[in-house]
């Protein structure tokens, strides 16, 4: 499971350095490599806040380059910069900043990486300036989004009877996670999904069935193309969409800022999110429900008491689906962007299968759909699941992009 004023004058935004169109993208890219070697050593040992660190270096990219280009509301309140500052720098140094504060035992090589990035901005003048600017944004960005010392760690106790075995192999939520700040919400509980239906409902048993049928890795009735779908999606990629998008024509540096920050501070508060309303509602994984069918009470339903799911089941209880809030945020957000789809169609990889090609989705949408029905073609989530997850997911992103980082109104026109 995981983050992201008055306009400046005309003349101080004609002379800003401009940015390469691939710095944005090169130092996300280069956060998260740097966030992936911190087991330790050399930083030892991993704590909680390094759960935000990506978040933080999106949100400390956007807020140095609206600075010198201003384009957005400022998220953390960031002062217009002094004209002539590189963009490249200001970007380079935020990102630099953050992941130097992240990851202390990694200096000597954020260090040789930075100068290398500051080699390529020749003059000086705009460097330093440029410096300036990634300085002040990393500063904000390194406090913000901490924990709130009001919430109350949420630690997991194994339920059963006295003296009743019961796995005991802890869910993947550490304590801590619900106890992070949310960058946009009023709370997690205010995106909380309905209960899950009632076991002796008819939606429970019709999507009971469906998940019997589907999901089960002998004897399923999937297609061979559902059975590829449900490896396809264990864990999405979307980077290949994602660059598509940032290198269109025209776009700017800190319209690429903007996109990658939302994307992770959206993907932070639905993550969080989610995992609170798991944790409350603990409902039960298909595995479990389909060989203890006899104790549901509900006559419709057909107990099978040697069922296995296609995928393994996640380490977490089951309602809502958590692929299904990330997909759906995820493509909220880049239907801003881009519309249904960016040209090209939305180019996923899989991280599941490491050698599959890059798969191309005609449509954001169909991509959701294709995330949720995997879940439950893998056997492991109900399609009532599949559709809660989906909607916590946008409801996160909708409030996102009706609150930060609001376009501000072009410049040279008028209001009125």
């Amino acid at each position: 499971m995981r983050k992201y004023w008055l306009l400046a004058a005309g003349a101080a935004l004609a002379a800003a350095s401009p940015a390469s169109a691939d710095t944005v993208c090169e130092w996300i890219d280069y956060a998260q490599a740097v966030g992936n070697a911190a087991a330790p050593p050399p930083d030892a040992p991993r704590t909680g806040e390094h759960d935000r660190a990506q978040t933080q270096v999106a949100i400390a990219m956007f807020e140095a380059l609206n600075a010198i280009d201003r384009r957005y509301e400022s998220y953390l309140g960031l002062a217009a910069a002094a004209p002539g500052a590189s963009q490249d720098a200001a970007a380079a140094t935020a990102a630099y900043q953050v992941l130097l504060a992240h990851y202390p035992g990694q200096k000597a090589g954020l260090d040789d990486s930075y100068n290398v990035a500051l080699l390529a901005v020749s003059d000086s003048a705009a460097r330093e300036r440029g410096k300036t600017v990634g300085e002040a944004a990393a500063k904000l960005a390194l406090a913000a989004g901490g924990f709130d010392p009001a919430r109350t760690p949420v630690h997991y106790r194994p339920r059963t009877s006295a003296g009743t075995w019961t796995a005991t192999q802890l869910p993947v939520f550490a304590p801590y996670v619900t106890t992070f700040k949310p960058w946009i919400l009023p709370s997690y509980e205010s995106v909380r999904p309905a209960p899950p239906p009632a076991l002796g409902s008819e939606r429970w048993a019709r999507d009971y069935e469906e998940i019997r049928r589907l999901g089960a890795k002998t004897g399923s009735s999937r297609t061979p193309q559902q059975t590829l779908m449900a490896r396809y999606r264990i864990t999405p990629n979307m980077t290949p969409t994602l660059r598509l998008i940032a290198d269109s024509k025209g776009r700017s540096p800190v319209a690429n800022a903007r996109m990658f920050a939302l994307l992770a501070m959206v993907s932070d508060d639905a993550g969080v999110a989610n995992a609170q309303a798991k944790l409350h509602y603990n409902f039960w994984r298909p595995i479990t429900a389909i060989r203890n069918a006899s104790d549901d009470g509900n006559d419709a339903t057909v107990e099978d008491l040697s069922w296995e799911p296609l995928i393994a089941t996640p380490n977490h209880p089951e309602y809502p689906c958590a692929h299904c809030t990330y997909a759906a945020s995820t493509a909220a957000v880049l239907k801003s962007e881009v519309g249904e789809s960016p040209p090209g169609g939305v180019r996923v990889h899989s991280r599941s299968i490491p050698t599959s090609i890059v798969q191309v989705v005609p449509s954001l949408d169909e991509w959701v759909r294709e995330v949720s029905i995997s879940r439950t073609y893998g056997g492991v989530h109900y399609r009532f699941s599949n559709e809660a997850g989906e909607e916590l997911g946008r409801k996160v992103a909708a409030m996102a992009l009706a609150k930060v980082m609001r376009p501000l109104p072009a410049r040279g026109k008028k209001k009125g």
